[in-house]
């Protein structure tokens, strides 16, 4: 039997509830160094508004971005909000890419109070259909798309061993002389969250946990989120593997989002000469994802452009601003490819 997932139109409905109370909400995403990632980032806000969403776009970018990208992100409209970087202990990270160790970083989002709930996206991403309804799930959850454990970057686990994917559980079963079958497992390139100080200073204090994780943050938040994750179908979040790995889930027409995280598969540096690159499906994706870049219909236009400035003293403070950091070491970022 298929692990039970929200489904696309109970999500959708929920858009209908009333909220009371405080409410503010906003997409968020996250970009380290000086290089073309920032690419993405446009694309993302430019494609946020031609599906008309009427949320912003807050952008945590580390020290080392430069401030020619900063300027580019503050003229598409986004609010760019620095954050310092976080390292984990040596022992989490020895066998990790500088730039999944830099991920790390992304947990300064959970102290973003001033929003009562966000929507994450990778700057990967690109959102072709309106999305706002997943700021109306039921509070108190970690909403977002089950992995694939179908590429090789998961020879190491025994899901890939076996043959086992969550994503079709039906045609290879998890044996009985394994144990219990692992616990549902999310993509963290897109998910939906609620900032709170409480939450940050676990995520922060759980960070010292002497374990370590092969997929760093992907993982660490995974048996974080453990008992509060809820799955949504692949439509908010496809991860480009599913098109050749599991072609019977995917409606290309029904997706959402699209996650362009395979090799080779970034639109801005797609060249078609990786595996699986030189499908009909991948290029009509690509170009979509150009026709969004290049429409200059959607650059940001406001009478009032946000400044760095404003950006600073404008942010309301936190009613818990003044509790102290936990103890977490910090170096100068490397640059994130």
């Amino acid at each position: 039997m298929a692990p039970r997932e929200v489904p696309a139109d109970v999500l959708q409905a929920t858009s209908n509830r009333t909220t009371t109370g405080y409410s503010k909400r906003a997409f968020v995403t996250f970009l380290a160094g000086n290089a073309d990632y920032v690419k993405g980032v446009v694309g993302l806000a430019k494609g946020l508004r031609k599906v008309k969403s009427e949320y912003s776009l807050v952008v945590a970018i580390l020290p080392d971005v430069p401030e020619e990208h900063r300027e580019i992100l503050r003229s598409q409209g986004c609010i760019v909000q620095e954050i310092e970087p976080i390292y984990p202990p040596e022992n989490q990270i020895k066998f990790a890419m500088a730039y999944y160790v830099i991920n790390y970083s992304k947990l300064r989002i959970w102290n973003f109070e001033e929003y009562s709930k966000m929507i994450y996206l990778d700057a990967d991403i690109q959102v072709y259909e309106n999305i706002d309804h997943l700021f109306d799930t039921p509070n108190g959850y970690f909403y977002a798309v089950m992995d694939c454990f179908c590429e090789k970057t998961w020879s190491h686990s025994p899901q890939y061993k076996i043959g086992y994917c969550q994503q079709c559980p039906d045609k290879v079963s998890w044996p009985a002389d394994m144990g219990s079958p692992p616990p549902l497992y999310f993509n963290a390139g897109m998910f939906v969250f609620e900032p709170s100080r409480l939450t940050y200073n676990s995520l922060l204090q759980t960070l010292q946990i002497n374990k370590i994780f092969l997929f760093v943050l992907q993982d660490f938040l995974n048996m974080f989120f453990q008992k509060t994750y809820k799955p949504i179908p692949n439509i908010y979040n496809l991860v480009l593997a599913n098109l050749w790995r599991h072609p019977e889930n995917v409606q290309l027409d029904q997706v959402n989002v699209v996650h362009y995280c395979a090799a080779g598969s970034k639109p801005w540096r797609y060249t078609g000469k990786e595996a699986n690159m030189d499908r009909e499906d991948i290029k009509v994706l690509v170009v979509k994802w150009w026709e969004i870049y290049n429409d200059e219909s959607l650059d940001f236009k406001a009478e009032n452009p946000v400044t760095a400035e404003e950006e600073t003293f404008s942010k309301p403070l936190s009613i818990m601003a003044s509790m102290p950091e936990p103890t977490i070491p910090y170096r100068p970022a490397p640059s994130a490819a």
